[in-house]
């Protein structure tokens, strides 16, 4: 088993890719182990962790890249909700962040973990969401349940 310490510097972009799938909670640890998708297996003693699409291991033949899971979100499409100001705003991040659940925020939507708290808030206050799953990329600094 090949040991990875840290992300490749560069990778050829003329190799082909191979993923190693991984969740999210995973993927914030600095040690743990992987299996990419051709079978290869690999173990991770990092010094920080690794990110969603990073290279990190490369053959003549191969690029390995992280492939972070898609797993279970609730989605509010910003255009949906009736925001009609920054007071709006501030008051959607309010309430979200008061539950003090990890957040991704886009141009068009709020993303956050799919969890009966939030599901119970976003219908309490009117809001209108979606239960999707995907790549779920929260703003660093955030805390976990």
């Amino acid at each position: 088993m090949t040991i990875i310490r840290e992300a490749l510097a560069s990778a050829d972009p003329n190799l082909s890719p191979v993923r190693l799938p991984v969740d999210r909670l995973t993927l914030a640890k600095r040690r743990w182990r992987g299996v990419a998708d051709d079978g290869v297996e690999f173990g991770f003693d990092l010094e920080k962790p690794l990110v969603d699409g990073a290279a990190f291991f490369q053959t003549d033949s191969a690029v390995y890249q992280i492939a972070q899971k898609y797993e279970p979100v609730l989605e509010l499409w910003l255009s949906d909700c009736e925001i009609r100001g920054d007071g709006d705003a501030a008051r959607l991040g309010w309430i979200i962040g008061n539950l003090h659940f990890q957040i991704e925020i886009t141009p068009e939507v709020i993303r956050v973990a799919d969890d009966p708290a939030l599901r119970q808030l976003f219908e309490r206050e009117h809001l209108p969401f979606a239960a999707m799953k995907r790549v779920f990329h929260p703003i660093a600094g955030g805390h976990h349940h």
